[in-house]
């Protein structure tokens, strides 16, 4: 009790100081720490992420305020002591601490808003509610920070922070689950498979619960666009859930981003998604959600300039977030601007300084320039236990640029029992990239028998997925492999068909570099070495390097291409100094 008086004075103090003080300049910027969990039960750790990320979303419906993403906090412990230090790594002035206590249907939430520049507390407040009361404690938390940082609020603006999703606090607490698994997905299918599970027991709940439905939709379309399922029930699955939530509340800015979402990835029309991400972005300010979205949109539509100044507004937003650096740095990679990438790579390390996976990254890099000392000295700790995929094929790629077979060889038999762990594309791509391996180190035998593994696998998803461009483009690879040569031609052929390159600028290239390799294998090598010198002059996201596209240093050190090496062509291309693709 005494406690709850302490931070009444504190708060009322704070409004009093604010009165006398209204004609000072207020600084409009914050960030919003984890919640601390307070609960018995540390299982309840769900509710607290949940009950930040919602106050997050409502702050970002307002203009006046500059609200830095969830992702770039949630590095931080709740109630940490160096705010200021936080606070100038975040580029903010002001930030919310909280806490949250969740016993059955009972919610007690305690906040404080924070100038981390003098310590001085601006704003407080402790809520003792019942759990149907939870979307007017976010409200009124918003409207604090709000009301605290001087910011103007629009009638609109107003009306968005009272909104109340739902009447069911069950479907909410399911809603909220959802939301913890989504976050913590970081595009793994396990965790999205979990989200998917509890947005539907919330929409089974509460059937007009839109914003679940919403989410739902845009889960599903995940899945269909990160080449994990592209088979017609998960875009169906997509589109029904995106209905519901457009049946329910058409305008609503949560419906129109995940319709946003929706025309991106599953539809791959970009004109309509753009209009609508646009459109989202006037309704949710502060959302560096949206920025990421239009940022990717004008990458796939060649608009480089365009993208790179999307993402820079994101970075504004959510400057700690090691995702989003990355992607700037891949953005940066297509274009061959390796010295940004590079940058960007470090500042991502600065932040997460033994992640092995953007380790990885910017090795692959060095190796696009052809510092392979450099790059060896990132997949240092690469080792048979790295769970990160793309550190291990990074760490091959570079052994085979070293031409150093025994290690490459004795990597890939050393992790062949982790292949069980794997199905569909993945285990599929994993296999050809073994037959790679065997290829280059001459043992024609076991590149076969990978090959031949690598086909029985992809096949079958030939089927199920007609329209996965990533599927038809390894199935011609292990058809090549195996000199099906005009199986091989006519499923590279289908790849760039189902996603060209004048659909997709960042994406489509890569399936012209897979034909290439398809060309190569299958003896046509001046067809494979016209495709190479056009992909040189072009940027986008490599394939066989990803992120880098190929360079001249990859065609001149990569065993895969010794078959054409004795083409004074294809020694041109190795050689020529090519200035970076604009």
């Amino acid at each position: 009790m005494l406690i709850a008086t302490a931070v009444i004075v504190s708060a009322a103090a704070g409004f009093f100081l604010l009165r006398g003080a209204v004609w000072h300049e207020v600084d409009k910027s914050v960030a919003v720490l984890p919640f601390q969990n307070l609960s018995s039960d540390p299982e309840n750790a769900y509710f607290a992420d949940g009950i930040q990320q919602e106050v997050l979303t409502r702050l970002a419906k307002i203009a006046d305020l500059k609200v830095i993403s969830r992702a770039s906090t949630q590095q931080y412990q709740s109630e940490p002591g160096n705010l200021a230090e936080i606070a100038k790594q975040l580029g903010v002035v002001n930030i919310l601490e909280g806490s949250v206590q969740k016993a059955g249907n009972q919610v007690r939430v305690n906040v404080h808003l924070v100038n981390a520049q003098t310590g001085s507390q601006l704003w407080a407040e402790t809520y003792d509610r019942k759990l149907s009361d939870i979307f007017a404690v976010e409200s009124d938390i918003a409207k604090g920070i709000a009301g605290s940082l001087q910011a103007t609020l629009t009638g609109g603006e107003e009306q968005a922070l009272a909104a109340n999703p739902t009447n069911n606090p069950e479907a909410y607490d399911a809603y909220l689950r959802g939301l913890a698994f989504e976050a913590r997905s970081n595009y793994s299918s396990d965790a999205l498979f979990k989200a998917i599970d509890f947005y539907d027991l919330a929409v089974r709940l509460d059937p007009n619960f839109a914003l679940a439905w919403a989410r739902l939709s845009g889960v599903h379309a995940l899945l269909y666009s990160n080449r994990r399922d592209t088979t017609a029930a998960r875009r169906d699955a997509a589109k029904a859930a995106l209905e519901n939530a457009q049946r329910l509340q058409p305008n609503s800015p949560e419906t129109l981003l995940f319709t946003g979402y929706y025309q991106y990835w599953v539809l791959h029309d970009y004109g309509m998604a753009k209009a609508t991400f646009e459109r989202v972005s006037k309704m949710l300010p502060g959302n560096s959600e949206v920025l990421y979205a239009l940022a990717a949109i004008a990458r796939s539509e060649g608009h480089w300039d365009e993208s790179i100044a999307y993402w820079e507004r994101g970075l504004a937003l959510n400057p700690r977030n090691t995702a989003l650096l990355t992607e700037v740095a891949f953005t940066y990679a297509a274009l061959r601007q390796f010295p940004r990438a590079e940058k960007l790579y470090d500042r991502a390390l600065d932040i997460l300084p033994n992640e092995v996976s953007i380790m990885a990254l910017k090795a692959s890099i060095y190796q696009a320039e052809g510092n392979l000392q450099e790059a060896a000295k990132l997949l240092a700790q690469v080792n048979l236990e790295t769970n990160s995929d793309v550190a291990v094929r990074i760490r091959l790629t570079q052994w085979r640029l070293e031409r150093n077979y025994t290690e490459a060889t004795q990597w890939v038999q050393g992790r062949r029992d982790r292949l069980r762990l794997f199905s569909g594309i993945d285990k599929g791509s994993k296999q050809l990239g073994n037959a790679l391996v065997h290829r280059v180190a001459g043992d024609t035998a076991q590149a076969k028998a990978f090959a031949e593994q690598a086909r029985n696998t992809i096949e079958p998803l030939r089927k199920e997925q007609p329209d996965n461009a990533f599927v038809a483009a390894a199935l011609a690879v292990a058809h090549a492999m195996l000199d099906e040569k005009e199986s091989a031609l006519n499923e590279a052929q289908r790849a760039i068909t189902l996603l060209p390159s004048n659909k997709d600028r960042l994406s489509g290239p890569g399936f012209e570099e897979n034909l290439a390799l398809v060309e190569m294998i299958i003896g046509e090598n001046s067809r494979a070495i016209a495709t190479l010198t056009r992909l040189l002059e072009t940027p986008y996201g490599g394939w066989l390097y990803s992120p880098a596209p190929i360079t001249p240093a990859l065609l001149r050190l990569d065993p895969l291409w010794d078959p054409l090496r004795a083409d004074p062509s294809f020694q041109k291309l190795c050689e020529e100094k090519r200035p970076p693709s604009n």
